[in-house]
Parts: C-alpha cells; structure tokens; sequence
C-alpha cells in the first residue's frame, strides 16, 4: 500500500506517518510535509522521484502528474484500468492524506495583498482531495487529523479501510472544499467590493457548538460562525460562567447586541422573546441600568440584560436580586464577576468590542420552505445626513427630540408592527408585534400604566415603526398625554395626522425612513 500525504496543517502527521510506516505502507510526500517528515526519520519518497518530474513553477505545479492521479483514480475492480496501470508502469495510491494551503488564514491578514490571497489558492490539493474522494471505493482520503486515528484503527485491525468509512470520508472532502471554494469566492466579491446579488449564492460557516435542542425541545439546534474576525459578535463572546448557550439565548441575545450598538453614550437593554422590554441611557451606566430595570420589572425576569460599559459591583448586586438568563458585558469589576458567579447557571459573558457593528454590506438570510430570502442588514437609522422633517406647527423642544430620537432606536429594532413610548432617555412602554398598529399603540400605554404608574405616558413620546395609515394612533396618543411623534412618514392619510397632531399642539417629525423588523 501506498499513502500520499501533502498537509498544510501538521498537526499529528508525523506520529501518523510513523503509523503507517509499522503498518509497511510505503509514504510518498511533498516539500514542506516532506522535510518535516524526513527531519523526523521516516523513510520517505519525494513525490518527483515517483513522477519522474521536478517540482516547477515555485512549487505551482507538484502532484498534477498522471501518474499521481492515474494511481489515485484507478478502480481496482475493473480490469481494464488495472491492465492501463500495468502498461504506463503506474503504481495504485491507496491513502491519500491532504489539508489545503491556508487560504482562510492568509485572507484575514489585516494587511494582506491581494498577490497574497491568490498565491495561496490550492490547486494541486483539491484536485488529489476531489480524485481520492470520486474512488472512494479503493482510496482512503483523509482532510481532518481527528480521523487518522479512526483510520489507523481499521488499518490495524482488517489491513483496510472499510468503504463505509471511506464514504464518510469522502463526504469530509466535499465539505472542505465547498468551503475552501466558497471562501475564495466570497473573498473575491469583497476584493471587487460587489455588491450585487449573484446568480448562485454560496455562504460557509464554522460550527461553534451543537445544542442541546433548537426553539422547543423537539427540535436539533446548532450554533455557526461566520468566517472571519466578527467583531462585536455574540460568536465570539467569551463566556465567564453559566449553561451553555441555548438556541433562544442566542437569538435573543443578538437581538439585544444589535439594539445596544444603536447607542454611543451609557445604555442597557433588557430583552426577552427577541424584543426589547426595557432601555435605559444616560451619562452613568447605573443610572441606565435603573432606567432599564425600572422601565419593566415584571417582563425583564428570565431576560438577557446587555450594557455597554463596564458592569458594576453595585449593578451586580442589584442584577443577582432577580432571575437573569444571560449577561454581556464588555468588562466586569472583579466584585461584580464574583456576585454575578455565585449563581451557577446564569450565563455571563464578556465582549470587549460590544459596540463593534456589523459591516453594513452584511446578509440578513431566513429560511423559507424550499429556499432563503437575503437582504442587507438596516444598517442605517435615519438617512445618510441624519436628516428628518418637522411636518406639524410646532416643533420638538430640544428634550423631546432626544427623546425621539432615542425611541427611534428602540423601535427600529421592536417585532413590527412596533410602537415604542419613552422619556427621559427610558422606554416606559413597547408595543411590539401586533397585527394593526392601533392595538400596539393601545398596548404600550396599557403596559405603562400597569408598570411604572397612572401618569406614565404624561409627557413622553412615541415612535412608530411605519406610518400611521389613520390618524386613531394620534387620537390614542394625546389621550396618554404624548406630546412628540416620530414616524416615517408616506401614507395616503399622512395629513389627516399631521392636522390631528395640530389640532392638540403635539410635534411630529418625519424620518421618511422605515423600519419593519418582522
């Protein structure tokens, strides 16, 4: 038998090689895997010597040679490709052991050329990967260091590789090169910064972890990783204690990071289902925290809490009072870690670069029967120059245009349809996820009063995802003592708004920007 092994990543090889050589299997190797083997005193065959022809090209051009590929791709069962070997003097290749140059590596280089990247597409690799995967029946062809144990194992004990093993293997490689490929595709549309949609969509990712169930509990669930840095990304939190993440967790927990990046001063967001239920700014990041809390102390319990500042001893003591699923934070006090680890299944988990956003040419994907439908994200939250328009007689006052526009944030990212009330930089009642924008307006007023007081709604005000198409949600609104609106703007009965908004002296504005969240 006969094994060519040529591996980027080395990772076991030569207590692997050493293996194969007790097993008296002949190995055949290629520069670098081949010194590295030799320099540790295995007998080896350098792969011109067996195809006759030097390596050329830099190294472009090493086992794309017939008698690499014949020896590979023969079917031993068949004798007229046995007879062909024979007569070319052609010798079968059994084990094929390969990893591709470290394309993946080389690309996320922060100073990286584009000759770099392009120097570092494998050629040779996947061709022997895709060979030895085709004959699987005769060759075994192995991609990842975790199986040559599973495949000495079988050597040892029948002198072969069972074909179910080689099949299984041979799925392994058209694993590892669909996302090899994929990641020289998607490298080249950002090289080229295309942003258009292409006619075949290929996306790779890494699994982080598998779950103990998805949704429900009759459900799989698992958690990817999107290839590169990911700054900013729940997938590359470090977790301080606590459960592992479930798949609710995450989702959830996403929602509430990409809600917190709309914020540059001090602020915490409290969320639970994917919504926000409670959102706090201000110069100190206790006194958001309060404002957080405050906003619903009843929905916030099993909720996941995210902060943009470092999170206190006296923010944790407060935090440990309640029942809290998970906790991100870019920094912890010392205090504050020790209070918050005294209760073993909380999930605390730290993000240096919590306010890191996504790239705005970033997906958005879901899952349909049958296909996905891709966006971009809503990168945006007003137009490229902030702008908005004043369309009643009077204008916002300075404090209730801060407010506005901090409502704005918070309804962006609300289930739609979304109405999200507040003052003071705290939300004190979101609306989310209703049928009509009526009763979601009705909802927030309802859930104000329930929870922070009979005046509640007294002097706050409102943002509305996307447009009032009656004007019932102004009438509702001055009835709660709202005194602003924000609202895109562009429906057929805008004007019967805007005089409605009049007739009770209320300031709305315009963003001519919607933001449905479905």
């Amino acid at each position: 038998m006969k094994a060519l092994i040529s591996v980027s990543d080395k990772t076991g090889i030569v207590e692997f090689a050493k293996e194969l050589e007790k097993l008296n299997i002949q190995i055949i190797s290629t520069g670098g895997t081949y010194k590295v083997l030799k320099e540790n005193g295995l007998n080896v065959t350098e792969i011109s010597e067996l195809t006759g022809f030097p390596e050329c090209l830099d190294g472009r051009v090493k086992t794309l040679h017939p008698k690499v590929h014949a020896g590979i791709l023969a079917m031993r069962s068949k004798p007229s490709h046995m007879e062909q070997l024979k007569e070319l003097g052609i010798d079968t290749i059994d084990i094929v052991v390969v990893n591709l140059y470290p394309f993946k590596q080389t690309m996320l280089k922060d100073s990286v050329t584009r000759e770099e990247a392009v120097e570092n597409i494998d050629i040779g690799g996947p061709t022997m990967l895709r060979s030895a995967a085709k004959n699987y029946q005769d060759v075994s062809v192995i991609t990842d260091p975790l199986d040559y144990e599973k495949v000495l194992e079988e050597l040892r004990k029948n002198g072969k590789v069972s074909v179910d093993t080689n099949f299984y293997l041979m799925q392994k490689v058209f694993e590892h090169t669909a996302s090899y490929d994929t990641m020289i595709f998607n490298y080249l549309r950002k090289e080229r910064n295309d942003t258009s949609y292409p006619q075949e969509l290929s996306l790779t990712f890494e699994k982080v972890q598998e779950m103990r169930y998805g949704e429900n509990p009759h459900q799989t669930g698992a958690l990817y990783k999107e290839i590169g840095k990911c700054e900013g990304s729940l997938t590359t939190a470090k977790q301080l204690n606590g459960k592992e993440l479930s798949f609710n967790n995450i989702n959830d927990t996403n929602g509430a990071l990409e809600l917190l990046k709309e914020f540059d001063e001090p602020t915490v967001v409290a969320c639970k289902h994917g919504n926000p239920c409670g959102v706090g700014s201000s110069d100190d990041i206790y006194k958001a925290w309060k404002k957080a809390y405050t906003a619903d102390t009843t929905s916030i319990f099993g909720g996941i809490v995210v902060l943009n500042r470092e999170l206190t001893k006296e923010i944790a003591e407060e935090m440990s009072e309640i029942f809290l699923e998970v906790i991100v934070a870019p920094s912890y006090e010392k205090e504050a870690l020790e209070i918050l680890c005294r209760k073993k299944n909380v999930r605390v988990l730290e993000l240096p670069d919590i306010s890191v956003k996504q790239p705005s040419n970033s997906y958005d994907i879901k899952k349909i029967n049958g296909g996905i439908i891709i966006q971009s994200i809503d990168s945006k939250l007003l137009d490229e120059d902030n702008n908005y328009e004043i369309i009643t007689n009077r204008a916002p006052t300075k404090e209730e245009l801060e407010d506005l526009l901090f409502t704005w944030k918070i309804v962006k990212h609300t289930k739609s349809n979304a109405i999200v009330i507040g003052k003071n930089k705290q939300s004190v009642g979101i609306g989310p996820g209703q049928v009509n924008r009526i009763w979601s307006t009705k909802q927030c007023f309802e859930h104000a009063k329930e929870l922070i007081g009979e005046d509640a709604s007294k002097g706050a005000v409102l943002a509305s995802d996307a447009f009032f198409p009656f004007d019932d949600c102004v009438e509702a609104a001055h009835e709660a003592g709202i005194t602003a609106i924000i609202q895109p703007g562009g429906s057929l009965n805008d004007k019967l708004s805007i005089d409605k908004c009049n007739e009770y002296n209320m300031a709305m504005i315009f963003t001519k920007m919607r933001h449905f969240k479905h």
